[in-house]
């Protein structure tokens, strides 16, 4: 049996007739940057995460940048984050003129680890952006309670965690601002780029209206320079109709895990997702550890089942952070899971017979 890690054709077979219906109105509609579509698009991605104000942006990682420039970053500031993610978090950092702060993540979740982040608070520590990696939200109260003391914000890093929950609360509504991606791979995908940005704080939100729309307040008036960051109305439409569905996809994702927690508990060396106390998991990734892993892929491979590894090098050990001075070993967390962690398949239209057969697969190798 053949296993891709990911098949994007499953869920858009799914929502063909709709997406086709939404670019039909969009093309009838004529309107197709900025109008009604991302209007509505906007209000009802808000609403699902249970936001007051939501604007949407051409990409997730814009949608990171104008959320830091609307909570007032500035050159010489001090922003902490992660170095176990994908590099536009930190980079939208260094971009603004401020500097990147990585401090380690939590050996069971594999997000910030609220301690070390709070440790790393300086005088000039602007914010917090904690990463909702592979699904879940990080651990934000202690990370909100040394923000709101001393003046700091947190924006929430949501680019995996669509419709994600701790405690009641929708990730991209709990910090100053939520950010979210919506490259085809995520929970909720475009057929492009796109990008959101949630805030229950109108003057942010306002803030992020004009920045991605060359810094006006009206036509021709231009407040600030800003940038060109608006997403188009196709994209909107499209996302608009399959926005409906994300509550069912994101059910079907926890039914796919929970079939691999079951198939794969104590599997050999296998550490499988941990998912925090009063927390929603909408898995992203199912994303497991193992000392065998590269044996283990390469096992996989051989028997059609597809994988990937999220992610391979920390950031902090990247040449592009080279000149901030981090040396192997000082954030051991983050490089224990870069040497260790691999993705198994889950998507949209997986089937029960797929996962079984990565179960047995998996399986086989340690046996």
């Amino acid at each position: 049996m053949q296993v891709p890690f990911l098949d994007l054709s499953r869920q858009n077979q799914a929502v063909k007739a709709e997406a086709l219906a939404a670019l039909a109105a969009a093309i009838d509609g004529s309107a197709f940057i900025g109008g009604r579509a991302v209007q509505e698009f906007e209000q009802n991605f808000a609403r699902f995460c249970q936001a007051t104000h939501g604007v949407a942006v051409n990409s997730g990682t814009d949608a990171l940048r104008l959320a830091m420039l609307a909570c007032g970053v500035a050159p010489g500031d001090e922003v902490i984050t992660v170095p176990f993610t994908f590099i536009a978090t930190s980079e939208v950092i260094s971009q603004t003129g401020a500097k990147v702060v990585f401090v380690d993540i939590d050996p069971e979740t594999y997000t910030i680890d609220p301690a070390a982040a709070i440790a790393a608070v300086t005088s000039k520590t602007r914010g917090f952006i904690p990463v909702h990696l592979y699904g879940q939200i990080a651990d934000l109260e202690p990370l909100l309670d040394a923000s709101r003391r001393n003046g700091q914000w947190v924006i929430e890093d949501a680019c995996q965690a669509h419709g994600a929950e701790l405690n009641g609360r929708r990730a991209g509504a709990i910090g100053e601002a939520g950010t979210f991606s919506f490259y085809p791979t995520k929970n909720l995908g475009a057929m492009g780029d796109a990008g959101f940005v949630t805030s229950q704080d109108e003057t942010i939100a306002q803030k992020v209206l004009a920045l991605r729309n060359h810094g006006q307040s009206a036509r021709y008036a231009h407040e600030f320079e800003g940038y060109n960051a608006r997403l188009d109305a196709v994209q909107a439409a499209i996302l608009d109709a399959k926005l409906r569905h994300l509550p069912a996809w994101n059910e079907e994702r926890r039914r796919w895990a929970e079939l691999y927690r079951q198939g794969l508990a104590g599997v050999g060396d296998l550490v499988l997702p941990a998912v925090r106390a009063g927390a929603t998991h909408v898995y992203h990734l199912f994303t497991v550890r193992t000392e065998r892993r590269d044996a283990l892929r390469a096992c996989l491979t051989e028997r059609g089942v597809g994988t990937a590894v999220h992610y391979p090098t920390p950031l902090h050990l990247q040449p592009a952070y080279r000149h901030l001075g981090y040396r192997p070993g000082q954030l051991p967390v983050s490089e224990a899971c870069a040497r260790t962690v691999m993705s198994l398949p889950l998507y949209q239209g997986i089937t029960e017979p797929e996962v079984q057969y990565v179960i047995e697969t998996v399986r086989a190798f340690f046996n």
